[in-house]
C-alpha cells in the first residue's frame, strides 16, 4: 500500500501540473483571439511603434482610421466627453485618463537663407516619455506631430514597449501639442495664466488638442486655419487657458487669442506664455524673459536664421532642470520642406529627424 501510495502521488501531480499547464496556454490563447478580434484594425498601427534607440522617444504611423470627421460632428465640451469618444471609437470601452499638467513653452517663425521658413518650438513639462507621431488620414493632410505620452497614461515605468502596453497609445492623434502638416501648416500651443476659454455660441465645440488635430488634418494655410477655428466653441483643456501659433509655407504667422471668449487674431512671429493682445498683454504664466531673448535675436537678424542657428535659438529659451517645467523636447519644423529636427530633454547634441513622405 505504501508502494502504490508513493507511485500515485507523481502521478496525480503530473495530472495537475499538465492539466494547470494547458489552462495557461489555453487562456494565453484566449487573450490573443480577444485581443485580435477587438483590436484587429489597430493592430498593424500597433505594430509601427518603435522606441528610438536607448531614448523614451517613441515613433508610430497611424495605419486606421481615428474617426476625426465623426467626432467633428458631436464635438466635445470638455476632456471628458473628448476621452469617451476616444475609449469607444479607439480604445473599445477601456479606461484612459487625459490629462494636461502646466506648461510653459516658447515658439517662433524665422526665415532662412535659403528662403525656407522654420517654425520652432520648446514644450516644457516634466520628464516624461514622448511621442513623435504620424498620421495620413484619408480625408486630410499627412501630418507629423508630438505627443507628451504622460498625458495618455504613460510614464518612466509604463511605456509603450510591450503589444498589450501599446492599447492607449491609440489615443494618440487627439493629444497632439504641436506638429506640421503636408501643406506646411505648422503649430503650436502654449498656456497662459487665465479663465478658461469656454466659448457658448451654439456651434459644435473642441477641445484644445482636438483643434490641433483639426488644423493639422484640414488647414492648407493659416487663413484655412483661422476660418476653422471660427467654426467651433473652443473650450480649454484642464481647466487652464491657451493660445495657439500658426504659420504656414508662405511665411504667414499669428497667434490666436480668445479674449472674454472672442477669437483674436494677432500678426506675431514669436510667443511665450502671456497674452499679445494689447488689452491683456500684462496677464499671463510668465514667460517675459524667454520672449524678449526671442524678440532679440529675431529683429537683429531681420528674422534669418538657418535651421541650426534656430535650434540654437531653442537652446537660448530652454527651462533647466530647476525650473518646475524643464523643456521636454525642441523642435524645429520646415514649412516649406515639411520635415522635422527634434532634440529630447535638452540634449542638443543629438537630434532627431523626420520627414514627412
Amino acid at each position: 500500500m505504501v508502494l502504490n501510495s508513493a507511485t500515485e502521488k507523481p502521478k496525480r501531480i503530473k495530472k495537475v501540473l499538465k492539466a494547470t499547464g494547458i489552462s495557461v496556454a489555453a487562456l494565453i490563447i484566449v487573450v490573443i483571439i480577444v485581443f485580435f478580434a477587438l483590436f484587429h484594425n489597430e493592430v498593424a498601427t500597433i505594430m509601427t511603434v518603435e522606441q528610438t534607440g536607448q531614448t523614451d522617444l517613441f515613433t508610430m504611423e497611424y495605419k486606421n482610421d481615428y474617426g476625426l470627421d465623426d467626432f467633428l460632428e458631436v464635438g466635445a465640451s470638455t476632456d471628458a466627453e473628448l476621452v469617451g469618444f476616444i475609449s469607444k471609437r479607439m480604445l473599445k470601452g477601456i479606461p484612459l485618463s487625459f490629462e494636461l499638467p502646466d506648461l510653459g513653452c516658447s515658439t517662433f517663425l524665422a526665415k532662412t537663407p535659403d528662403n525656407d521658413y522654420i517654425f520652432g518650438r520648446n514644450f516644457d513639462n516634466k520628464d516624461t516619455p514622448v511621442l513623435m507621431l504620424t498620421t495620413k488620414p484619408e480625408n486630410g493632410y499627412k501630418s507629423l506631430s508630438v505627443v507628451n505620452l504622460s498625458f495618455i497614461g504613460y510614464d518612466k515605468t509604463y511605456l509603450p514597449d510591450s503589444l498589450l502596453n501599446r492599447i492607449l497609445i491609440l489615443a494618440a492623434p487627439y493629444a497632439p501639442l504641436d506638429g506640421i502638416n503636408e501643406k506646411g501648416v505648422s503649430i503650436g500651443v502654449l498656456q497662459l495664466d487665465s479663465v478658461s476659454t469656454a466659448q457658448e455660441s451654439g456651434k459644435v465645440k473642441i477641445t484644445t488638442t482636438a483643434a490641433i488635430r483639426l488644423i493639422l488634418d484640414k488647414a492648407a494655410n493659416v487663413d484655412e486655419a483661422i476660418e476653422l477655428l471660427k467654426q467651433y466653441d473652443m473650450r480649454s483643456s484642464a481647466g487652464a487657458c491657451y493660445h495657439f501659433q500658426i504659420s504656414d509655407a508662405s511665411g504667414r504667422s499669428v497667434v490666436i487669442e480668445y479674449v472674454n471668449n472672442e477669437l483674436v487674431v494677432l500678426d506675431e512671429d514669436y510667443a511665450t506664455n502671456f497674452y499679445l493682445a494689447k488689452d491683456l498683454e500684462a496677464e499671463g504664466c510668465g514667460g517675459y524673459e524667454r520672449y524678449d531673448i526671442l524678440k532679440e535675436k529675431l529683429e537683429s537678424s531681420d528674422g534669418i536664421l538657418t535651421a541650426d542657428q534656430g535650434m540654437e535659438l531653442l537652446e537660448a529659451v530652454k527651462q533647466g532642470n530647476d525650473s518646475e517645467t524643464p523643456t521636454q523636447w525642441s523642435v524645429v519644423y520646415n514649412n516649406t520642406s515639411k520635415t522635422a529636427r527634434l532634440c529630447l530633454h535638452m540634449d542638443y547634441g543629438n537630434p532627431h529627424d523626420f520627414k514627412i513622405e
